[in-house]
């Protein structure tokens, strides 16, 4: 089920009496860390209602073909291109029907026409509507086009009859659904990864910051939620869109940061501490903006130290694997093997920032990844393809 993990679920309910078993399969998606839109049709709603389908879910659910408000927000070809799988639970005689013979007159079938994503049906019907020779050129038809068919399985209906057409039971159906993705490096783990500068107030205009724009850790969130973990993201402020499939919590002080930090760590499998946390930070903040004063030429700021956070997180009785940064301008490698043995980190990731082509705000990078007993250099190519290969190298130390 871990396969789930990141995966975007659309999941049609069409009009039978196993639409109520519907509410059983979004909450065993959403558990296996799938994010799942809803699609019913007219004959779904007369056995449960959206409202119940909406709260599993946590998101709206999807009704009408031309409904203004939702072609103003995800339409029906967002909601095609945004899936990764079309499931349809329960799938009636009617609507494989529909869908053999290619129509598009509600949403569901649009959608399903649409879609470049995988299409299962979990049939569900009458024995004697499963066995006749229309529904079974229908299954043959879609079958041939490539559409995945999970069950029906056998037994009493609520009809009295007993036979096949039963729709298979959910935990089968999230199963089955499941078994249509390779599984991911680092799928169903949990990872944390700070990003970007801090900022330092010295008073409400002017503050304390670096060079730091985040690029590199938001290119690990991405490269770990694409290996299927379920990645948050501490982000101080930088000019980025947070990567699909990632939970962002903006921050902006070192102190900010480490809260957020301290309050996820302890479910966290992998922390990633990219962040340029800022060293120290003004003792006192003046409420008012610092004037110039003639006669003046000096202003003295005094500094304190800022939280370790990283080496509180090492520290932890729950200890995450930890991998830290080392971002250096002269003698890379020793400092960061003295960083990884003095903070006790699992990995540190050792990178000369006084090159430009590899620096801050550059889109390249090439990094030094040390451990107890090794490292590996990765040469200069996009944060993006460090970003990749970092992740591989995580997860293969991690499941030692």
């Amino acid at each position: 089920m871990q396969r789930l993990a990141n995966k975007r679920i659309v999941l049609g309910v069409t009009g039978g009496i196993a639409a109520y078993k519907s509410a059983e399969l979004v909450r065993l998606l959403k558990k296996a860390g799938a994010d799942v839109h809803v699609v019913m049709t007219r004959g779904g709603r007369e056995f449960i209602t959206p409202l119940t389908l909406q709260a599993l879910s946590g998101n709206p659910v999807h009704t009408d073909l031309l409904d203004p408000a939702a072609e103003a927000a995800m339409g029906h070809i967002e909601l095609a291109r945004w899936a990764d799988l079309v499931l349809v639970a329960p799938a009636t005689a009617d609507c494989i029907a529909r869908l053999a013979t290619g129509q598009a007159d509600d949403l569901l079938t649009t959608l399903c026409l649409a879609t470049n994503a995988p299409i299962a049906l979990a049939p569900a019907m009458n024995q004697a509507m499963y066995r006749d020779p229309a529904t079974q050129a229908n299954l043959a038809t879609l079958r041939a086009r490539g559409v995945h068919l999970f069950g029906p399985a056998e037994g009493a209906q609520a009809c009295g009859d007993t036979g096949p057409g039963r729709m298979l039971e959910p935990v089968d159906i999230a199963a089955s659904a499941a078994g249509l993705f390779q599984s991911g490096l680092l799928a169903g783990v949990r990872v944390l990864v700070t990003a970007g500068p801090t900022r330092e107030a010295i008073d409400p205009v002017r503050y304390i910051t670096n060079h730091s724009s985040g690029k590199m850790g938001y290119a690990i969130a991405e490269a770990a939620a694409a290996a299927g973990a379920r990645v948050t993201l501490v982000s101080g402020p930088v000019r980025l869109a947070c990567p699909e499939r990632v939970t962002r919590i903006d921050v902006t002080s070192a102190r900010q940061m480490h809260e957020a930090v301290l309050a996820q760590a302890g479910d966290c499998d992998i922390f990633i501490g990219t962040a340029a946390v800022a060293d120290y930070a003004p003792v006192e903040c003046a409420t008012q903006k610092i004037k110039k004063t003639e006669g003046n030429d000096e202003l003295v700021i005094r500094l304190k130290k800022n939280p370790d956070i990283i080496g509180e997180v090492a520290a932890l009785a729950r200890k995450p694997f930890t991998v830290g940064f080392a971002a250096e301008t002269h003698d890379v490698l020793a400092y960061g093997r003295d960083k990884l043995a003095r903070k006790r980190l699992d990995m540190i990731v050792a990178n000369d920032v006084s090159n430009e082509r590899i620096g801050f705000n550059s889109d390249s990078n090439a990094v030094t990844v040390i451990w107890a007993d090794g490292e590996r250099v990765l040469p200069e190519a996009s944060k993006h393809t460090i970003a990749r290969h970092l992740v591989a190298l995580v997860a293969e130390r991690f499941k030692r």
